[in-house]
């Protein structure tokens, strides 16, 4: 598969302006964060723009949020990928580039309905401060998240079952490929799961950076106040199709998004289903904002027939060298 930035993109044709029709942008989620993040984004005024955006609604700088004491903390990472997200995007769009879907991972859905323009910047900056609060809160310590790569959904989720208690519960969560499992809960019950993985030929487990328990019922109570929230939010129906966590469906209503936007943190992600409806848009090329690489590999991996790539600064800069032609 061709590497974006070392070739010409296919979908970006060599005109005055940019014509992405066949282009999907992907959005990363928490555990996707680095160091200086947000002082590594393309050169373009969107950018700067938008990250003062960001700013104005915070009331300090977004821009403190990519150090590494403020990334230890959920409610830096998460806006952090916001803004980063909805930043680049609207710097390639900026250029000329468009979109015929967006899909984002957990908390990248927000800046997918941004970029979709079904929500406006300043309420998710709201909701995803609020929502990222809310989950520090209830679980400060002792759960989180772990991958399974080499067992399917099948296998994972007879694991799970058999490892659940009410004391250490844990539940199947993202389904990022046919092989690659996320589970969340607690810490002692997915060590069990992750043991049994092990045992039953997984290739690989491990514990990740995540310091909650994403898209299980332990975050039901999250979801009624995003749900909440977002009745007095005035969304509106996306420019191009919005891709469901939930249940992987192209959405194309306003309520629709919302109900996403709010049930996807108490629910498992379909992501890999997720990239398949993206193809079958029509989209054959996925470009993945920045700081995310996962979302790259897991479609160059599982995607057969469209080429993907992360938005890189050589990668902006070739948009803008075919921009000039």
């Amino acid at each position: 598969m061709t590497d974006a930035f070392s070739a010409p993109i296919p979908g970006i044709c060599r005109t005055a302006k940019v014509a992405n029709v066949d282009t999907a942008f992907l959005f990363p989620g928490q555990g996707s964060q680095k160091p200086g993040m947000l002082h590594e984004l393309v050169d373009d005024p969107a950018v700067q723009q938008t990250l003062d955006e960001v700013s104005d609604v915070l009331k300090s700088d977004v821009r403190l949020l990519d150090s590494p004491a403020a990334l230890n903390s959920t409610v830096s990472v998460q806006l952090a990928l916001l803004a980063s997200g909805v930043a680049t995007a609207r710097a390639l769009q900026r250029q000329g580039a468009a979109c015929c879907a967006v899909a984002g991972l957990s908390v990248g859905a927000f800046a997918a309905a941004v970029v979709a323009e079904a929500i406006t910047l300043n309420d998710a900056v709201i909701l995803v401060r609020s929502r990222a609060e809310k989950m520090e809160k209830l679980y400060p310590v002792g759960f989180g998240l772990a991958a399974i790569v080499g067992l399917n959904e099948r296998q994972v989720t007879a694991i799970v079952d058999s490892v659940h208690t009410a004391a250490n519960p844990v539940f199947v969560g993202n389904i990022n490929a046919p092989k690659q499992i996320i589970v969340a809960g607690s810490i002692e019950g997915m060590q069990k799961v992750l043991e049994q993985a092990s045992r039953r030929g997984a290739r690989k487990v491990e514990l990740l950076h995540v310091s909650v328990p994403s898209h299980c019922s332990l975050l039901s109570s999250v979801a009624d106040s995003l749900r909440l929230q977002l009745n007095s939010m005035q969304l509106k129906a996306p420019k191009c199709p919005y891709i469901a966590n939930v249940n992987a469906r192209a959405l194309r209503s306003a309520p629709a998004i919302a109900t996403d936007l709010a049930d996807n943190i108490a629910h498992g992600v379909r992501w890999h289903d997720a990239t398949i409806v993206a193809k079958e848009l029509g989209c054959n090329l996925f470009l993945e904002m920045p700081p995310g690489h996962t979302l790259t590999e897991l479609a160059r991996e599982n995607v057969p027939g469209v080429t993907a790539s992360v938005v890189t600064t050589d990668l902006f800069r070739h948009v803008l060298r075919l921009a000039a032609v």
